[in-house]
């Protein structure tokens, strides 16, 4: 359905998953929070009348009571407190500085981000670390878990994540509860796997670790990927 035929407290909403956040005026994004509006205005109108009031700008908004905004009609108490907690949740996300994620320099450090999920388990596991073009950690995930001896491995489900994760590289790895650190033929086959359909997605296979309790072996540093 076109969103010209929604009513319009449903555009924003439908606006926002069809075409993303950054698609959303000020008044739509306000009418999200507010929900509906009353029997004269909807809330997108109602959002626009609130701006409006506070020459647009959110700092100026943010300065109103619960008092001051209940004033508006369909505005109640519980609207808005939803309105202000809103806004107290960007002002502290404003002051607060964006995490540098782990950067990861070689295998040692892989290593020390997966021992203690894959360490001490009795059946085998695999995992994935996701990574940017500096190496800088988007995303871990445990994609399989196998028997005592094998972990089978969706390549598509570890792809589908590294592509909604934005990565251009990844790192696999998976534990050997029998403390060999050997690869297997089978270990070896699906490292060639996930090396060839990451050359067509352009996301690289980095490294592939096999981890045990004390110890672990790197593909990359054996000249295996």
């Amino acid at each position: 359905m076109s969103i010209k035929f929604l009513a319009e407290d449903d555009r924003p909403r439908e606006k926002f998953l069809l075409k993303g956040k950054n698609s959303l005026s000020d008044a739509e994004l306000l009418a999200i929070i507010i929900k509906i509006g009353h029997n004269e205005e909807s809330a997108v109108e109602l959002a626009r009348t609130i701006l409006k009031s506070v020459e647009h700008n959110w700092n100026n908004l943010a300065k109103l009571s619960v008092k001051d905004l209940t004033k508006f009609k369909g505005i109640g108490p519980v609207k808005a407190v939803e309105i202000l907690t809103a806004l107290e949740i960007g002002r502290r996300r404003a002051s607060q500085e964006v995490p540098e994620k782990f950067q990861i320099n070689s295998s040692k450090d892989t290593f020390s981000i997966l021992h203690p999920f894959l360490a001490d388990l009795q059946t085998e596991e695999f995992w994935a670390v996701y990574v940017n073009q500096n190496n800088r950690v988007l995303a871990k995930s445990k994609l399989s878990t196998g028997g005592i001896n094998q972990s089978m491995v969706d390549i598509r489900i570890l792809f589908k994540e590294a592509l909604d994760n934005f990565a251009t590289g990844v790192i696999i790895a998976h534990n050997h509860p029998s403390g060999n650190l050997n690869p297997s033929q089978h270990d070896l086959h699906i490292t060639r796997q996930i090396a060839d359909a990451g050359k067509l997605l352009q996301v690289k296979l980095l490294d592939h670790l096999i981890i045990t309790q004390n110890s672990y072996l790197s593909f990359a540093e054996e000249g295996l990927v």
